[in-house]
């Protein structure tokens, strides 16, 4: 949940991620640390920059240990490119996740909803369920309350203005400059009386009297 509440991935695109998909960075615009993410989705492949709350959320991801899979032998799930990283359990070693391996190898539906359930959030104020799709909602509002730019935040999440103004538009209103809208031109009056004020105040200056002399 929270590495798709900051990130804006759709469900389909998650499912599809593999942890080599995913590198940890360095922004040097805001100086924070954030993900890159080489999405994989029904428009092909495009790119994301997450905030920096998936950092952590991924890196739990990718210490979890698991057992290795049915097609995996022993020696292949020894080590991760790094050396050992293996534990045992009963008679199975346990591995860290391969870098091909699927960041989200099954999907929650049932645990995601209960939690919902438990903090009241099963259904939006028009009695509509909330889905996994939910959370990437989520992320294009938080992005559009803080005032980001909405080209910038399609581009991020691979669809367009229109799409964002058409669905999430009760949330614009916080992202609209009113010093901005509300500009209005100098009328033509007042700009020739400006341009006129400072000549007719030079021209009514008192002149100096010429200096008196003796004959």
């Amino acid at each position: 949940m929270l590495f798709s509440a900051n990130t804006g991935l759709r469900p389909d695109e998650a499912r599809r991620l593999q942890f080599r998909d995913v590198t940890i960075v360095e922004d040097e615009a805001s100086g924070q640390t954030i993900l890159e993410i080489e999405v994989r989705g029904k428009r092909g492949v495009g790119y994301c920059k997450s905030i920096s709350g998936a950092v952590r959320p991924f890196e739990r991801l990718k210490a979890r240990l698991h057992p290795p899979r049915a097609n995996e032998t022993r020696a292949d799930a020894r080590t991760d490119g790094n050396g050992p990283n293996t534990i045992k359990n009963g008679s199975e070693e346990w591995c860290l996740p391969q870098q091909t391996d699927l960041i989200f190898p099954k999907w929650q539906r049932e645990l995601f909803t209960a939690i919902l359930n438990e903090e009241n959030l099963r259904f939006d104020r028009e009695g509509r369920p909330r889905t996994a799709y939910s959370l990437r909602h989520t992320y294009i509002c938080f992005r559009l309350m803080e005032g980001a730019d909405i080209y910038q935040i399609a581009k991020n999440c691979r669809t367009s203005v229109e799409m964002i103004e058409n669905y999430y538009a009760a949330h614009i209103k916080t992202n609209l400059d009113a010093a901005a809208i509300n500009i209005m031109r100098p009328k033509l009056k007042k700009i020739i009386k400006d341009q006129v004020r400072p000549q007719t105040r030079a021209q009514n200056r008192p002149r100096p009297s010429p200096p008196e002399t003796d004959v």
